[in-house]
């Protein structure tokens, strides 16, 4: 096979946590990774942050006219001083129910391209849903590439410990990512943000800090057990959450102290890690962690205490755990401007490897608009 060109990408990510936009560069084929560059963050503003957090859960019928400007603003202030040929924009996720109403990434790439004068990625998520899919996790097929630049040898998991949580089991060995067994990833459960939402309303801040909190608690064992009795945790993978699909953790924990309630919630996220375990098809020799959770110490001390397998920040293996879903979208974007698959069977639940998106190019009319081949077997 001939080999590919490689392009400077740049991905952005701005995740259910709704603390900021994060930005990376990634230069690949859409295969293999060559190099991984610049990167970037761009917080919300208290006054941003209200503006999202009144947005979730809304679809595309809704007045979103104020929410858009902070996402579309948001975006090519951290965008602008990076250097790169294509862009890869996730897009705000507001509401995602992929058996019913679909999915909705607030964002429109036709006005980052116009503003940013490079071609952008977007609307990653909707052929796959539209085919069948869960739409979510996308990051998977990011992380089998990632596999590969560590030099991975056996099946290891890699786990986004985002607002919502998600795991991906990698079998290295893979010749690609949509080869039928090389990848198998769904939604564990929710990880910060109900911790997150706990922490706004209890004590005005925007995160349990280190777990300092949760670390002076006590975890309630009923409370626990009642959110683990929930029917989605029966559910064979892949499956995907939205972000408030568990919002009766908070009922759960409403009569605790603010400590054990930060603690009930903690282990709350780390059991439905566990659990979800029970799904890969061979022990993981290892499972990295990537997302904000893994700069909490209580969850990862819990994690550990219960899995068998050694359990580590990604920067045990020399990636970058603030930036990874960023560089996912980075490596998407070139696979949506190659044509291949972005998607498959074991990672989203999709009949057949898919590959969504639309490319918006800063000189173009809307219905010039390039979009990606939707479908196909690569």
């Amino acid at each position: 096979m001939m080999r590919q060109a490689q392009i400077r990408a740049v991905g952005a990510m701005s995740g259910t946590s709704l603390d900021g936009v994060d930005a990376a560069v990634v230069v690949t084929d859409g295969v293999t990774i060559s190099e991984f560059g610049a990167r970037a963050y761009r917080p919300y503003s208290e006054v941003e942050s209200v503006v999202l957090h009144a947005a979730l859960g809304q679809w595309q019928d809704a007045d979103l006219s104020e929410a858009a400007d902070v996402v579309h603003r948001a975006h090519i202030d951290v965008l602008t001083g990076l250097d790169a040929d294509l862009v890869g924009f996730h897009g705000q996720t507001l509401a995602h129910d992929p058996r019913g109403r679909g999915t909705h990434q607030l964002g429109d790439g036709a006005v980052l391209a116009e503003a940013l004068g490079r071609p952008v990625v977007w609307d990653f998520r909707s052929a796959d849903v539209a085919l069948g899919g869960e739409g979510a996790p996308l990051a998977p097929f990011f992380h089998w590439a990632c596999a590969q630049w560590i030099g991975a040898k056996e099946p290891l998991c890699f786990l986004n410990l985002g607002g919502v949580g998600n795991l991906t089991w990698v079998d290295p060995r893979a010749a690609k990512p949509e080869t039928p067994g090389a990848l198998l990833a769904f939604d564990t459960g929710p990880a910060n943000a109900p911790l997150n939402d706990l922490m706004r309303r209890r004590r005005g801040q925007p995160y349990d800090a280190d777990g300092a909190l949760a670390r002076q608690g006590l975890v309630e064992d009923g409370a626990l057990e009642l959110f683990l009795g929930e029917p989605y945790f029966r559910r064979m993978p892949p499956k995907s959450l939205d972000r408030d699909d568990f919002s009766l953790m908070l009922d759960l924990v409403h009569e605790l102290s603010d400590a054990d309630a930060a603690a009930t919630m903690t282990a709350m996220a780390a059991s439905s890690v566990m659990v979800g375990m029970e799904h890969c098809p061979k022990p993981p020799a290892r499972l990295l962690v990537t997302g904000g959770g893994r700069k909490n110490p209580v969850m990862m001390d819990m994690l550990r205490a219960g899995l068998d397998c050694p359990v580590e920040p990604v920067e045990a293996a020399g990636l970058d755990g603030d930036m990874l879903e960023a560089q996912a979208f980075a490596y998407l974007a070139v696979r949506v401007r190659r044509g291949l698959p972005t998607s498959a069977p074991g990672t989203t639940g999709v009949a057949a490897p898919v590959g969504g998106g639309q490319v918006s190019r800063p000189d173009a009319m809307p219905a010039e608009q390039e979009t990606g081949r939707r479908a196909g077997k690569n």
